[in-house]
């Protein structure tokens, strides 16, 4: 029988205290993004007629979001504040 201590360790699964998790977000450069966005258009026309119905409906949300985060302007470089004249 597992002790207090065992179970602290078997929830924490990180290889050291404060490890990001893997649901993080990978931040890609817009030109990683569109290349991305061709593939995942590629493969969604590739699909086979008999490919899951979540595969689709997950595949294009995807391809939504994408073209979604192309559309909306670069957001400014961080660094240096603007200073308003």
């Amino acid at each position: 029988m597992a002790g207090p201590a065992d179970q602290s360790e078997e929830r924490s699964m990180r290889a050291f205290e404060g490890q990001h998790s893997d649901n993080v977000a990978i931040k890609r450069s817009r030109e990683q993004k569109e290349r991305q966005l061709r593939e995942l258009k590629d493969q969604f026309a590739a699909l086979k007629s008999h490919a899951a119905p979540t595969l689709r409906t997950t595949m294009a949300k995807r391809i939504a979001d994408l073209e979604a985060e192309l559309k909306a302007p670069p957001a400014p470089p961080a660094g240096k504040p603007r200073r308003r004249g």
